[in-house]
């Protein structure tokens, strides 16, 4: 073979050789680059700021002991005064009461039992009269129903009835007495002792926490809340009945119970409607050891017109707010989004703060779920729900077939996973 033939098929060696390897090469690149996994999309989180607050000064009078929660709300929202336990009169009915539908409960509508008095029940009238407490007329053989004699105790505040109804639902007063503790050792009131039913005794003490908690407790359940509410009702043979508690109806006051004795002063225990914003709220308060009926009145009227400036609705989320952005390598680009509006009702300076977590993403589709914002209201929490707002899609061969350095391992801005930030709240 000539030395022109030999170059010639060296050089065409050389090319199949070539040709081979690029072959090769491509038939390894164009699988890895099409079906290399991508690293997740980056996600940046919008930040919100809440102002700040002063908080709310109320005009507690300036006796015993006085403080206010709310419904939903934990806690003592704002109190004044002493922090002992102090003699509660006769919102001691209001715990003698609770006590009695644990034992001997009633539905609504239901008059429930007949109640047949007897002799006995004919002299707590005698008892509780040369003492002044308040007493209603019982006779022998009078026959009442259990709500006929319920609202006999909490509206007229009749003492005789009062022992008359826990003698009936225990058999004895140190029945009563003995389930009574049980009852509030089982409700965490500590700071509560109740020796008997009507509150003629001074022993017969409570805190403030306590008393809120028991007025929440209270208004919960629709037979005594109804009757609390109630400026008066008629009785057989009782006749009809005012109520004690003067200010029903007066700034929406709604209950609850008063109180008045000697050691303890004049009390009120008392429930009354704000409608802020969007939202109803039901405040409970009390007031222990004022000098009179009419300055605890008084300063009651005052106490309730500043509450509702207490309040305030934050809003959390509108539908559709953007909580985070995504931004992929590709060039395509979405927002996690409330999927629903949220707002919360919250007392004075109450701090509010959200922690925002939202999944890293490769593919997705509108609508799908990425993550929630978890926002913390004092000891509350309040969850909202996170969207995509548009798809994120594969960016397709040619990109992949231009970017390989992008599909390297490492290549990922954020491989550690859920993406997770906490702010302070959102502007309102």
């Amino acid at each position: 073979m000539s030395t022109h033939s030999r170059s010639a098929l060296i050089r065409r060696r050389v090319a199949a050789a070539l040709i081979l390897a690029t072959v090769a090469a491509g038939g390894v690149y164009l699988p890895v680059t099409l079906m290399a996994p991508i690293g997740p999309a980056s996600a940046s989180i919008t930040q919100f700021v809440t102002p700040v607050r002063d908080a709310s000064e109320l005009m507690f009078p300036g006796v015993g002991a006085s403080g206010i929660s709310a419904v939903g709300f934990d806690g003592v929202l704002a109190s004044s005064g002493s922090t002992n336990a102090l003699p509660i009169a006769s919102i001691s009915k209001v715990i003698s009461t609770l006590v009695v539908l644990d034992a001997k409960p009633l539905a609504v509508g239901e008059d429930g039992p007949s109640i047949v008095f007897d002799q006995a029940d004919v002299a707590l009238y005698g008892k509780y009269q040369r003492v002044g407490g308040t007493v209603e007329p019982v006779t022998a053989g009078l026959a009442m129903s259990q709500r006929d004699l319920l609202e006999v105790v909490l509206v007229s505040s009749a003492n005789n009835y009062a022992e008359s109804l826990v003698d009936w639902a225990f058999g004895s007063q140190a029945e009563f007495a003995t389930a009574t503790a049980v009852w509030l050792t089982e409700g965490g009131f500590d700071s509560t002792v109740i020796v008997e039913p009507t509150g003629m005794s001074p022993s017969n003490v409570s805190s403030v926490p306590d008393l809120l908690r028991i007025a929440k407790l209270a208004l919960h359940n629709p037979v005594v809340s109804d009757i609390v509410a109630s400026k008066s009702v008629e009785v057989p043979y009782v006749g009809t009945l005012t109520n004690t508690n003067t200010l029903l109806g007066v700034e929406s006051i709604d209950g609850i119970k008063t109180g008045t004795l000697d050691e303890a002063g004049s009390c009120l225990l008392f429930s009354t409607d704000y409608t802020i914003g969007s939202s109803v709220v039901t405040v409970v308060g009390v007031v222990l050891g004022g000098e009179n009926r009419e300055s605890l009145e008084a300063a009651i009227r005052s106490l309730v017109d500043g509450i509702a400036e207490g309040f305030h609705e934050v809003p959390l989320a509108e539908k559709g707010e953007v909580f985070a952005s995504y931004s992929t390598k590709w060039g395509q680009s979405a927002n996690a989004v409330a999927e629903e509006a949220s707002s919360v009702l919250v007392w004075s300076d109450t701090p509010v703060s959200g922690d925002v977590t939202v999944q890293p993403l490769v593919k997705a589709a509108r609508g799908e779920a990425i993550g929630e914002v978890t926002f913390t209201v004092g000891a509350a929490q309040v969850r909202v729900p996170l969207v995509l707002d548009a798809d994120i899609a594969d960016p397709g061969p040619w990109w992949r077939l231009s970017h390989p350095l992008e599909l390297l391992p490492g290549g990922d801005s954020n491989p550690d996973g859920a993406l997770s930030t906490l702010f302070t709240g959102r502007r309102i």
